[in-house]
């Protein structure tokens, strides 16, 4: 359980992130459940601007679940072949195609313990697709990004993806866990980057653990 010094920490350092990304929000482009979670799957391992580019196509094609299901061997690799881990990605929309038919009359369901029934959808999937698509709030979305940032600013020590969330949802107040994975994806892809991390000149470096341990 985190302490109230640690609460108030990473409160002022989430705040202060607010300040400097008042818009941060999902980068993803869609108009459906469908299509974030569609959209959500083909993220992993990819940027957001690849993955946008190709669903502007994709989604002209592919308009419900059934869909994919019934994509045909190799067409919807061929389809999705630049986001990367094709085959694998292709499994997965096809299998949750199938899914959403036979179990949700071909809508995407709006529960944390559906979605995650869904073949290949994780927690960090789910988050995403309820917060954008239903305005719900069951916790938060753990990507690279996010894991990244909550060890350099001394959130947690943990790496696994749950861990991390759970921490994370003892130290902010419930309203910033939506937001509050976009705060630090803006801020990882922006300043504290992966391999060179902008520590100098960083809005929160006066306050970050990680530079002044430096």
């Amino acid at each position: 359980m985190a302490t109230k010094v640690q609460r108030e920490h990473a409160e002022q350092m989430m705040s202060r992130l607010q300040e400097v990304y008042p818009k941060a929000s999902v980068a993803l482009e869609f108009t459906n459940p469908l299509e974030m979670l569609v959209a959500t799957v083909l993220s992993a391992q990819c940027t957001d601007k690849k993955v946008n580019e190709v669903t502007a196509v994709l989604f002209k094609r592919y308009r419900t679940a059934a869909d994919y299901a019934n994509a045909p061997p190799g067409v919807l690799e061929e389809d999705i072949h630049s986001t990367g881990f094709f085959n694998q990605k292709a499994k997965h929309l096809r299998g949750i195609g199938s899914a959403l038919v036979e179990r949700h009359g071909g809508e995407v369901p709006c529960t944390m313990e559906e979605l995650v029934a869904l073949p290949g959808v994780a927690r960090k999937t789910a988050n995403i697709v309820l917060g954008n698509s239903f305005g719900i709030v069951e916790g938060i979305a753990v990507d690279t990004h996010v894991g990244r940032l909550s060890r350099r600013m001394r959130f947690t020590r943990h790496e696994d993806p749950a861990k991390i969330e759970r921490v994370l949802m003892s130290l902010w107040p419930r309203e910033l866990w939506f937001k509050g994975s976009y705060l630090l994806i803006d801020h990882g892809r922006g300043v504290c980057k992966a391999r060179k991390p902008g520590c100098p000149g960083c809005p929160v470096g006066d306050i970050c653990p990680r530079v002044g341990l430096r």
